[in-house]
């Protein structure tokens, strides 16, 4: 069965926008495991405009030996103040899973993945030492990418994240077609080199059976926008088990 895993981003969204500790992120994070969620996900951006390095120590402990923890960001932002930079973080939490995103400080969401031939070389340090801290490594990519899965596998990256974003606007224009066949095309490509297959990105209860059922080898859902925001209106509970009843 493919695992969901819970992007908690936009809880501390809103509560960052007004201060305090309202919506309650452990609280938030309860919820969604004791609905029945596989992981918890979390994407800390070096201008901790949402989660922030103590959010990702309290989650670390709070999911550990219950559900995976997944932590996505760019491995090559360097540290600042309130934030010790990615490799560090990850070598403080010992998360399930590190996964890394190629994305800028500036960026208000990922929107595209590793090219794996070019970026390799610069990523084969870090996957190691991330290797080393103990956590699974995946690294973000395009659907249509189709090469460069076999290096990825030789320097210790265990899956792909397939960037979802252009099958979910596909999808709302009743054109999935080739962006589906793109998907299933890399995580067949990943697949065969012994690369388990993620995804993420503008998924939602609309898109995401249709997805799955183009591949079907899917290890796991990262889903934290569309999730929160339909949780608005009928709860973070039912939402997460509507997602799990769609995986299932």
């Amino acid at each position: 069965m493919t695992t969901l895993s819970v992007n908690l981003n936009k809880v501390a969204v809103l509560r960052n926008a007004r201060g305090g500790e309202e919506p309650d992120l452990r609280k938030a994070a309860e919820t969604c495991i004791a609905a029945g969620c596989g992981g918890i996900t979390v994407h800390p951006r070096p201008d901790r405009r949402h989660i922030t390095a103590e959010d990702v120590a309290m989650l670390a402990e709070l999911t550990r030996g219950r559900v995976e923890f997944n932590i996505e960001g760019n491995p090559f932002a360097p540290p600042r103040a309130g934030y010790p930079g990615f490799v560090e973080l990850v070598r403080r939490s010992r998360p399930t899973q590190a996964t890394l995103v190629p994305d800028s400080d500036g960026q208000i969401t990922s929107d595209h993945g590793f090219d794996l031939q070019r970026d390799l070389p610069q990523l084969t340090p870090l996957v190691a030492q991330l290797n080393e801290s103990g956590c699974r490594v995946s690294l973000f990519v395009d659907a249509g990418t189709n090469a460069g899965f076999e290096a990825a596998r030789a320097i210790g990256v265990a899956r792909i994240e397939l960037y979802t974003g252009p099958y979910a606007h596909a999808f709302a224009n009743g054109e999935t077609t080739d962006e589906l066949a793109r998907c299933s095309m890399t995580a067949n490509l990943a697949s065969a080199v012994g690369l388990a297959v993620n995804a993420g990105h503008d998924l939602n209860q609309q898109n995401l059976a249709a997805f799955r059922q183009a591949v079907p080898q899917l290890a796991e859902v990262s889903i934290g926008h569309a999730l929160i925001c339909e949780a608005l209106y009928d709860g973070l509970a039912p939402t997460v088990r509507r997602y799990l009843a769609i995986l299932a």
